[in-house]
Parts: C-alpha cells; structure tokens; sequence
C-alpha cells in the first residue's frame, strides 16, 4: 500500500466517523500499518476492496474505527504542564477540597497504560498532600476504550522508557524494580480506578476538580464531536475547575467558558457563568 493510496483513503473515511484528516497526519503510518495488516486478513488486494466491504459489511465501520485508535502515552508529557500542575493548580484544590471538607476528585479521559493518572496520583501524595495540614485524599480515574491499554493500566508496571521526563526524584522514591520493570508503588493505586468507556457515548459522573483530555478529542475528532463532548466535559466539572488539554490543541472557537490560566494556556478554568457560543 502506497502512502499517497492510504492518505486518500483516510480522507475519505476519516469524516465518516467523526474524525478529521489533520489529527492524523502525523500517525497516519500508524494507522495505515493496521490497515495493510486488516487488508490481509480479509484476503483483499486493495484499499477499493476494503471500501467496497465497507459498503456491504456495515458492522466492519466498528473494526475501522477501533484502527484509528492512537495510544501514545508517557509518565510526566509536557513537562511545563505537570509542573503548573504541581506548583499552582493541585494545591488550589486541595485548599478548595479541604475548605469544602471533600475528597478531591480526577479525570484523566483516554488514559491509555494508566501514565497520566499515576503520575498525577504520585505528584499529590509526594509533592501536594504532605504540604498541607490536613491530609486530603485524590481520586483519580481513568477511562478508555481500549482493553488492552487498560489492562496495563491495571498492573502499573513500566518499561524505563516511558518514565523519561519524570523527576529522578519520583521515579526512585515511588516505584518498585520488579525484573526489569518499574511498577507503581501500592500507596498511590489506593484511590485510582480505570474504567473502559468510549468518550463519545459515555462519560464517568463526576463532579470533578480537574478534567485531563489531552491528545484525543481536540486532536482527532471534528469540530461538531469536539463541541458535543466539551459540552459534556464543563457538566462534569465544578464551577471554577480545570481542564488540561495537548500541547498542540485548542478548543473550538467561540468557547468562553473556559479560559486559559495566567501560568498555562493548556490549563483551562471553567466559569460556567459565561456562556459558549
């Protein structure tokens, strides 16, 4: 398969689930590896054959769409991030949380292997809840739509890899060498819970202090998905939270309630008095 035959492709498939050509143009050899590898099992010659069981195998819409699925995940991405993260962000609600007499509450939507949820679980127990009098506990859970991900999320171990741009600091002092992994210490599973749900259809509850979507709705869906799931997003936030999205993402245009804080443009606080466009 051409490169130039699966970017055409992609264009044309890529609208009819939802999803916009430009959050894949960057992985799109990701993408089309898994389509070469669909094309053989089906015992097709072509990505016109594949269209054509497309048109007359409407349940092969779903096996396309879980192909277009990106996981790429890493403990502490976007260093500058989970430092405003750590310095400014997470101390404002464990104050809000203590004043309110409250666990404080995390969601980190398209988790993937579980990085981003330890890490925010590590960075409160180690750097957040032991400067403050008043223990205040985090929740964090971890949604996605892929089993195998979550799976790994569950057992918490790590190739050293994927730790690259965490402290020194955290990494030796929170993790257990299990062989030639670095598995997430038990203290900071207490309180973490992976569920799979694909952000599209379903959503966990909430209410939450802080929202992660990052690399996945602002990145790969279309405009009319995007504004439908931040409509859900600020239903599940309090009044004044925070929602972190990429570092190559931006919201819709005419959104106003949610507004970049002075430290971070990736971390938006949501004042649900404004009205969206």
């Amino acid at each position: 398969m051409r490169d130039a035959e699966c970017i055409a492709f992609l264009q044309w498939t890529l609208p009819k689930l939802g999803l916009r050509w430009a959050g894949f143009r960057k992985v799109r050899r990701q993408v089309c590896r898994r389509l070469g590898r669909r094309l053989n099992q089906l015992e097709l010659q072509s990505l016109d054959e594949y269209r054509a069981r497309l048109a007359g195998d409407p349940e092969e819409w779903a096996v396309l769409d879980s192909m277009c699925r990106i996981t790429i995940s890493r403990f502490y991405r976007d260093k500058g991030v989970f430092q405003t993260l750590t310095d400014v962000v997470l101390p404002a609600i464990a104050h809000r949380a203590e004043k309110e007499e409250r666990e404080a509450t995390c969601w980190s939507a398209g988790c993937a292997s579980g990085e981003e949820v330890y890490t925010l679980k590590i960075v409160w127990n180690a750097l957040v809840s032991p400067n403050r009098e008043k223990d205040i506990n985090l929740t964090v859970i971890g949604t996605d739509i892929d089993d195998v991900v979550l799976q790994r999320a569950r057992v918490g171990c790590y190739q050293r890899g994927t730790l690259r741009e965490m402290p020194d600091m955290l990494v030796a002092k929170h993790f257990d060498l299990i062989g030639d992994l670095l598995c997430v210490k038990d203290e900071h599973r207490r309180g973490v819970s992976f569920v799979k749900q694909d952000i599209r259809t379903a959503m966990p509850a909430g209410p939450f202090d802080l929202i992660l979507c990052r690399n996945l709705v602002f990145t790969y869906f279309d405009l009319e998905s995007q504004r439908r799931v931040l409509s859900k997003l600020a239903a599940r936030l309090r009044p004044d939270g925070y929602l972190v999205i990429g570092a190559h993402e931006s919201l819709p245009d005419g959104v106003s309630s949610f507004t970049p804080i002075p430290e971070s443009r990736l971390i938006l606080q949501y004042h649900p008095s404004s009205a969206d466009a």
